[in-house]
């Protein structure tokens, strides 16, 4: 009998959530999966096979980017709000983590440790970081592009299996190029990740949100600067708890199935189909960034050749990929099957899963915000009505009521279980901001 020897450090799991039978000609299998990380540390497994990796332990390093330009003083709030936030991240660092601070405006500048390098965190270089902040005052204008290339800079100087950033903007990407942008955040995939927060209600929701979703993190409003330092605090606490890096969820399939789409449903709706990166014969790659104790869904949707009933087929294999920091073979922490069975019996064929009817539900409620309030600026006002009403109808079947109580403060709520509202008159830009931000928030299904 084989002896196993017992997996240490987190373990990775893959449950997969669908109804797999379809009726005569059915050819779209939908799927949820749940992927599931415990224990920290970076072990995986495959079957019953341990697959132990090499631990990250502290090898992590951050790059705080804080934006100083002109506007950060108006008021002056923002300004100080940053700086408090900024050390009370430095407060939350592991000993040992790698670090820096960077000052965001037209250019780029070190603030500390300077000269192209990263401190390790400990009493005295905190202290040192924190006294380097107060020097810090607003002037110029916004280039985020070139933020995120000297963090890049740094950050590949480190020896870290965890590499991260941290942004804050309180203002849009005026003194560069859209396409600047872009060209930064493709050379920065896959090299780090990084949260955005953009600050008051002066930057635009979709550039933060493109920041965020480029580089596998997360993205947020904080609109009055007191709320920052607590922000901060859980990011960088967050990050300190990241023990897996550039996790990939591999898709293969059979000869004759097709892609419709893989997104991440849980905690936010991501579409990652257009980030595949092809990985063998009929397998592609999806990024989902690095991972500490928790767990995420995606729902994975392909269509199958025709068959006759009675006949089953594997319509998918998910498998969960971690590259070798060796170079060597990259190792597989956990699959899961996606499977396709048809079947005369019409109760078996039409019976929806309870887990991808949720999130086909999260999906169009996201997308129902983002289109309500489009059309809401675009003075199309009964569009806004149709789609923010159906969009308060989704968020109380589903149970979302974070997502129920910002629209609130948009709409009024004449019934939420048919949908119907009216826009209010008089909408907070910070509340309508809100809204847009955190639109694709999800809740988890009730099991």
């Amino acid at each position: 009998m084989a002896n196993f020897s017992k997996p240490t450090g987190p373990q990775f799991s893959v449950d997969v959530y669908q109804n797999e039978y379809l009726p005569e000609g059915g050819r779209d299998v939908n799927a949820i999966v749940t992927v599931t990380s415990t224990g920290g540390g970076t072990a995986g497994t495959t079957g019953a096979r341990a697959t132990a990796l090499p631990a990250a332990g502290g090898s992590a390093a951050v790059v705080l980017m804080l934006d100083c330009s002109g506007s950060m003083d108006y008021p002056g709030a923002k300004m100080r709000g940053a700086r408090e936030a900024t050390a009370a991240a430095i407060d939350a660092l592991r000993d040992g983590t790698s670090f820096a601070v960077v000052a965001g405006t037209h250019v780029a500048k070190e603030v500390y440790p300077g000269d192209g390098r990263l401190a390790v965190a400990d009493g005295r270089t905190r202290a040192e970081a924190k006294d380097a902040l107060r020097g810090l005052s607003a002037g110029g204008g916004t280039a985020i592009g070139t933020w995120l290339r000297l963090a890049d800079r740094l950050l590949s100087s480190a020896d870290a299996a965890i590499r991260h950033g941290i942004l804050l903007t309180d203002g849009r990407n005026e003194h560069e190029e859209p396409e600047e942008l872009k060209a930064a955040l493709e050379d920065c995939a896959g090299r780090f990740t990084c949260d955005a927060r953009g600050v008051g209600t002066d930057w635009d929701v979709e550039e933060v949100r493109g920041i965020a979703r480029a580089l596998l993190g997360t993205a947020d409003i904080v609109a009055d600067p007191a709320g920052l330092a607590a922000d901060f605090t859980t990011m960088m606490e967050h990050a300190m708890r990241k023990e897996v890096a550039d996790v990939t969820l591999r898709l293969w399939t059979p000869v004759g199935v097709e892609i419709g789409f893989v997104k991440q449903v849980a905690p936010t709706v991501e579409d990652l189909t257009g980030r595949r990166t092809e990985a063998g014969p009929r397998a592609g790659d999806y990024p989902t960034g690095s991972w500490g104790d928790e767990s995420r869904d995606y729902h994975v949707s392909v269509r199958v050749p025709e068959a006759a009933i009675g006949q089953e087929m594997l319509a998918a294999r998910v498998s969960l990929i971690v590259p070798d920091p060796a170079g060597g073979t990259p190792a597989t922490l956990s699959h899961g099957l996606v499977r396709a069975v048809w079947t005369d019996d019409m109760v078996m064929s039409t019976s929806i899963n309870p887990q991808v009817a949720h999130y086909t539900g999260q999906a169009e409620l996201a997308d129902a915000i983002q289109q309500g309030l489009d059309a809401r600026k675009s003075g199309d006002y009964d569009g806004a009505t149709a789609k923010l009403g159906r969009a308060v109808q989704l968020a109380a079947v589903s149970g979302n009521a974070d997502t129920a109580k910002l629209l609130s403060k948009v709409v009024d709520v004449v019934d939420a279980a048919t949908g119907t509202v009216r826009l209010k008159a008089k909408v907070a830009e910070a509340d309508e901001m809100t809204l847009e931000t955190r639109s694709t928030k999800t809740v988890r299904v009730k099991k």
